[in-house]
């Protein structure tokens, strides 16, 4: 296992992504090498839970750690529920901003070790963080450590039939950028067979609000 946090871990404390999380708006994107801009959805991360992510919660059972937490909308709301729940992220400024609503989460990249691995009933990786680190199927074997014999990972997948890994920078729109950073963006279908390949199999499928969402469990 990796012990040390990856590039990628630098260039989200980039001064545009942590200045949209101050703010708690954009506009803020992912820049592609080749000038495609994909929007980040800023507003959303930093307000409560959506109708969709409340599809998510109702799965959620036991501890849950929420890889990639952001600002920490769900943590927080698991901590509400009295849900014993932990998010992890490499932006200072999330962790500060989780904690700040009342979550708990720590400044740190799931490659690195962590809180009670082998032992989460529930690992969530939703608003694109399957692209972590650019490497889905290094990341969907890192996160069966993480987990339970009988846990569960609940994936959002890209609302198309996609399986891109790029290098990809923060950008706000207005010329500030971050450092460059391995990203991967997976469909359903790229999504189920690197599940397949790493060792999870599909135990639910749905869509809410346009956002396509996956249980995977060990197979």
């Amino acid at each position: 296992m990796t012990t040390t946090a990856p590039p990628a871990a630098l260039a989200w404390r980039a001064d545009p992504y942590t200045d949209a999380l101050r703010s708690g708006r954009g506009p803020l994107f992912l820049h592609r090498q080749d000038g495609w801009l994909l929007p980040l959805e800023v507003e959303r991360w930093c307000a409560a839970p959506d109708s969709a992510d409340l599809t998510v919660l109702r799965r959620c059972r036991g501890a849950v750690l929420d890889i990639g937490c952001g600002p920490g909308r769900l943590v927080v709301a698991l901590a509400a529920l009295g849900t014993a729940a932990l998010g992890v992220d490499v932006s200072p400024e999330a962790v500060r901003r989780t904690q700040r609503s009342g979550g708990s989460a720590l400044c740190r990249s799931v490659f690195v070790p962590l809180p009670g691995e082998g032992r989460w009933h529930t690992a969530l990786l939703l608003d694109g963080n399957i692209g972590i680190g650019g490497d889905p199927a290094a990341l969907l074997t890192r996160v069966a450590q993480l987990v339970d014999d009988d846990g569960q990972l609940i994936v959002e997948a890209a609302t198309f039939d996609v399986d891109e890994r790029v290098e990809v920078r923060v950008a706000d729109g207005r010329g500030a950028f971050g450092a460059d950073f391995p990203w991967s963006r997976l469909g359903t279908a790229a999504l189920l067979r690197y599940a397949q390949a790493t060792g999870w199999r599909a135990a639910e499928r749905w869509t809410a609000a346009g956002r396509p969402f996956v249980v995977l469990r060990r197979t």
